[in-house]
């Protein structure tokens, strides 16, 4: 037992007394021990990024249902493919805006991740604790309408396809399909 004291003396005095210089990041510790998410904003971010991939999903899966409904590129009576093509073009804009809301969500991460390195560093400073905050409200007030902007999302959708369901399945009349 008190070979092993006398061992583990040894190092500590040993690695005490040596300078090895320490390659690597710096490492901050806060006063107040690991800053965390805000909480509340997490559980919503939660919420709500699963409906933004729903959205995604679902215009995937109607943007091609339409697309295979198109039919081969003929002169006149091409009416019906016009609102499909329009039908398709709405459904790849509403896609992209919604990746666009993924991609907000990663940028408030890595912007209050910074905000909060720099707080690490320069804990003196009050203004980035501030700044926190604010990211956070701004966050907040963003989910509010990305929420909002889904709700439109779908309603538009549902309605363009609502009022054209029978040109986009069958885009040419029957009366041009007997002239032949």
């Amino acid at each position: 037992m008190t070979g092993c004291y006398w061992s583990c003396a040894f190092w500590w005095w040993f690695f005490a007394s040596v300078d090895i210089p320490v390659a690597g990041t710096k490492v901050f510790v806060m006063p107040n021990g690991m800053m965390r998410s805000n909480k509340q904003l997490v559980d919503l971010i939660e919420k709500v990024k699963p409906e933004i991939r729903t959205l995604i999903e679902k215009c995937n899966t109607v943007k091609m249902w339409v697309q295979l409904l198109i039919p081969r590129i003929e002169d006149g009576n091409n009416f019906g493919v016009s609102i499909q093509e329009e039908t398709v073009a709405e459904l790849r804009t509403v896609e992209g805006e919604a990746a666009s809301y993924l991609d907000q969500i990663s940028r408030y991460y890595i912007t209050r991740a910074k905000l909060v390195s720099k707080i690490a560093k320069y804990p003196h400073v009050e203004d980035y604790r501030r700044t926190v905050t604010e990211i956070d409200e701004k966050e907040y007030i963003s989910l509010k309408i990305i929420v909002s902007e889904l709700r439109n999302q779908y309603v538009t959708l549902h309605d363009m396809i609502l009022k054209n369901i029978e040109k986009i399945k069958r885009p040419r009349s029957s009366n041009a399909e007997t002239l032949y």
